[in-house]
């Protein structure tokens, strides 16, 4: 994983000159109202970019800039007041994308509005207008089982990624990107998706991953931008613990600073920012019934078990 170094407007003032010296590929991208001018020296990463995110217009000044150009070493450099981020010798578009959402989950931080917005990294399955998100550390199955969710009829694609937060009377959601970035083996575990896949003209990136037009994958009436959360289960893979449970928001908050929000993504972890998430998911955790999931059981077993928490939907 990558560490962000925190730098000042001055450094980055120099940071951006040098690299401004250079031709650079520019696109703008419009994430939950949010405009996020992106730079680049990578042709593959412009293209993975435009077809991650919804375009934005020229005309609408940005929120916050991500620079990602070739480097010797990795490194990420993020400055706070101008919500700028400099990415550099990375050589995996997935952080590149993330790295985004988090900096449009810092700005929504640091904004103030009527209703409160946020920011979960996690995956989101719409049954109806209401759903679940699916939140957990990297490796413990929230793609495998949102994908398989999705073979029901009656679910709906949101997001297996990232997703937005508004607190008011519910908890609406909304979705993070217009396509989904995948991994090209996600067949493996449900076989229904193999014939799509291979018709599919994909591009795949050094790490087997491409950006898949979500409505190809599931059909355009099965896509969704907005929803309501309705129930949350956190995923974990601990063996000799409990396959599945109902939690109190108690024990699932503690579960959540425990694994760092699930989000290895976050360009600031200072005492204040742990707060504000802790707060955020202390509210919304409280609003629906959480549960923790244990996918130490093959995936039609842990999947078996989310079906029975889309019935009480």
């Amino acid at each position: 994983m990558y560490e962000v170094r925190l730098i000042t407007p001055e450094e980055k003032e120099k940071e951006v000159a040098k690299i401004y010296a250079k031709p650079l590929l520019e696109r703008k991208a419009e994430i939950y109202g949010t405009c996020i001018k992106f730079f680049t020296d990578n042709e593959e990463y412009y293209r993975m970019w435009g077809e991650s995110f919804r375009p934005m217009l020229e005309g609408i000044r940005p929120h916050g800039r991500v620079i990602a150009v070739s480097g010797e070493t990795q490194e990420i450099l993020y400055e706070w007041s101008s919500k700028t981020v400099i990415v550099k010798g990375c050589d995996y578009y997935g952080w590149v994308k993330s790295i985004a959402l988090a900096l449009v989950a810092e700005f929504l931080e640091d904004f103030s509005s009527e209703h409160r917005r946020y920011s979960i990294h996690g995956s989101y399955v719409d049954f109806g207008g209401r759903g679940i998100g699916i939140i957990g550390p990297s490796g413990s199955g929230k793609t495998t089982l949102t994908y398989g969710l999705l073979l029901d009829k009656n679910a709906s694609f949101l997001t297996d990624d990232w997703f937005f937060v508004k607190v008011g009377n519910g908890v609406s959601v909304y979705s993070a990107e217009k396509n989904s970035y995948i991994r090209g083996n996600i067949e493996d575990d449900w076989k229904e998706y193999k014939t799509i896949l291979t018709k599919a003209p994909l591009r795949y990136d050094n790490k087997g991953r491409a950006v898949v037009d979500v409505k190809m994958l599931f059909g355009e009436e099965k896509i969704k931008q907005t929803s309501e959360m309705c129930a949350a289960v956190l995923l974990t893979r601990e063996p000799g613990k409990p396959p599945f449970r109902e939690v109190k928001p108690g024990e699932a908050l503690a579960f959540l600073q425990k694994n760092d929000f699930c989000n290895p993504h976050q360009l600031v972890r200072d005492r204040s920012k742990r707060e504000v998430r802790a707060e955020f998911f202390k509210e919304i955790l409280s609003r629906m019934p959480v549960y923790i999931l244990n996918t130490i059981e093959k995936p039609k077993e842990s999947l078996k078990r989310m079906e029975e928490i889309t019935k009480k939907l």
